[in-house]
C-alpha cells in the first residue's frame, strides 16, 4: 500500500491535473492581482476568463489624468498594455463586463460556464475607498451579490467561489501576530466592505451549500502594479526626487508579500478545494512582518539618491504585524519563496529599468 503524502509535501507542479480543464472566471480580474493570478492559472492548464469593465486604474483614466507626470504616464501605460499582452499570449479571455449589473454578468456566466469563480472586484486602496464609499460598496459588494446569485442555481457545476479579502479586516493588531481564528475588528470603509463580503460568502455557504474560500493577503508588491501601494510609492518617489516618508522613524510593520507568493497560495487553494461544500479562510502572505524602514533601506540601496525623511506618526495609523500562514502551510502546502531582501529588490530593479525605458520612449517621441 502506498502512503498518501501530507499536503505540505505536494509539489506545486503536481497540482496541474487538478486544474487542467477547469473553467475559472475571475470577476474584476484585469487588475494587478487578477492578471497575475490569471497567468498563474493558465500556466497550470486551467481555462481562464476575466470579466472586467476596466474602470479602476484603467488605461483611459491613466491617459487622461492631468496630474500625471509624463514619465509616470508613459510607464503606467506600458504596465497596463503589458498586462493585456501577457494575458493574450497566455490564451486568457478578457470580457468587457460591468459586474454591478446582474444581466451583464449573467451573460458572461452563460458564455464561460465556469466551474470555479474568483471575486476580485474592488477599489484597491483604502484611501481611495474612504473618498468614494458608494463606489466601494458597488464594486466590492454589489458585484459579489450578483456573483453569488448566479452561482447559487449552478452549485452542481460550480464547485468553488473564492473571495479576495484583506488583512485589514483584522483591524489594529493586539499582538505581533494574528491568525484566522483572531476575531476581526475592521475599521474604515475598505476593511468593513471586505469583512461584509466575507460574511456574505459564508452565508451563501451555510444557506445554499456554495463551496467557498476566503483569501487574506497583505502589503502586496510586484511588477505592473499602478495602485500606489507604499512599496510602489517608495521606489517611484526615489526615482523622481521625492522623499520617502518614514512616520515614527519607519518603525511601522507590515507583512510585505510578493505577488508571486500570493498567486502560488491562491492557485493551491483553488486546486486543493476537493469538496463543493468545503469552506476555508487562509492568510496568504510571507508570514513575517518587516518595518517600513527596512523597505526604504532596500530602495536606498537600489536608488542611492533616494531621500529618507522622518515624520511624526499619524495618530490614526493602523497597527499591523505578521499574519500567521501556519494553516495555509499545513492544509495547502503553501511556502512563500520571496523574502523582502530578494523579492522587493527584484521588484525595485525592475521598476528602475521600466522607468528608464519610459524616459527613453518619451525622448524618442
Amino acid at each position: 500500500m502506498t502512503d498518501t503524502p501530507p499536503v505540505t509535501d505536494i509539489p506545486y507542479d503536481s497540482l496541474k491535473p487538478k486544474l487542467s480543464g477547469q473553467r475559472i472566471l475571475l470577476i474584476g480580474g484585469a487588475g494587478f492581482i487578477g492578471h497575475n493570478l490569471a497567468l498563474g492559472l493558465s500556466a497550470m492548464g486551467a481555462e481562464v476568463a476575466i470579466a472586467d469593465n476596466l474602470m479602476v486604474n484603467s488605461l483611459i483614466e491613466n491617459s487622461f489624468e492631468s496630474k500625471r507626470d509624463l514619465v509616470q504616464r508613459q510607464a503606467y501605460q506600458h504596465f497596463l498594455l503589458s498586462r493585456f499582452e501577457l494575458l493574450r499570449e497566455a490564451g486568457v479571455r478578457l470580457i468587457n463586463c460591468d459586474a454591478r449589473h446582474l444581466a451583464d454578468l449573467g451573460r458572461v456566466f452563460e458564455d464561460v460556464r465556469p466551474t470555479k469563480v474568483v471575486h476580485l472586484a474592488a477599489i484597491a486602496s483604502a484611501v481611495d475607498a474612504k473618498k468614494e464609499p458608494g463606489l466601494t460598496f458597488d464594486l466590492q459588494l454589489i458585484t459579489l451579490r450578483n456573483a453569488l446569485e448566479l452561482v447559487r442555481p449552478r452549485i452542481d457545476a460550480i464547485n468553488q467561489v473564492m473571495f479576495l479579502s484583506s488583512s485589514t479586516v483584522y483591524g489594529d493588531f493586539e499582538g505581533d501576530t494574528v491568525d484566522e481564528t483572531t476575531f476581526p475588528r475592521p475599521e474604515g470603509i475598505y476593511a468593513n466592505a471586505k469583512f461584509m463580503g466575507e460574511r456574505l460568502v459564508r452565508t451563501y455557504r451555510t444557506q445554499y451549500g456554495v463551496g467557498t474560500t476566503v483569501i487574506r493577503p497583505s502589503a502586496l508588491y510586484g511588477e505592473r502594479c499602478i495602485s500606489r501601494r507604499v512599496s510602489q510609492a517608495f521606489v517611484e518617489n526615489a526615482l523622481t526626487g521625492k522623499p520617502l516618508l518614514l512616520e515614527g522613524g519607519g518603525d511601522g510593520r507590515l507583512d510585505f508579500t510578493y505577488i508571486e507568493d500570493l498567486v502560488q497560495g491562491m492557485v493551491r487553494a483553488l486546486a486543493l478545494h476537493d469538496a463543493p461544500e468545503k469552506s476555508s479562510t487562509y492568510n496568504i502572505t510571507f508570514g513575517n512582518a518587516r518595518t517600513i524602514a527596512e523597505l526604504a533601506a532596500i530602495v536606498k540601496d537600489v536608488v542611492p539618491g533616494a531621500i529618507l525623511e522622518e515624520r511624526p506618526r499619524a495618530m490614526d495609523k493602523p497597527i499591523r504585524g505578521t499574519l500567521s500562514i501556519e494553516r495555509a502551510s499545513r492544509e495547502l502546502g503553501f511556502k512563500p519563496d520571496w523574502p523582502l531582501e530578494t523579492g522587493y529588490r527584484r521588484y525595485c530593479e525592475w521598476y528602475v529599468d521600466a522607468w528608464e525605458r519610459a524616459k527613453r520612449q518619451l525622448e524618442r517621441n
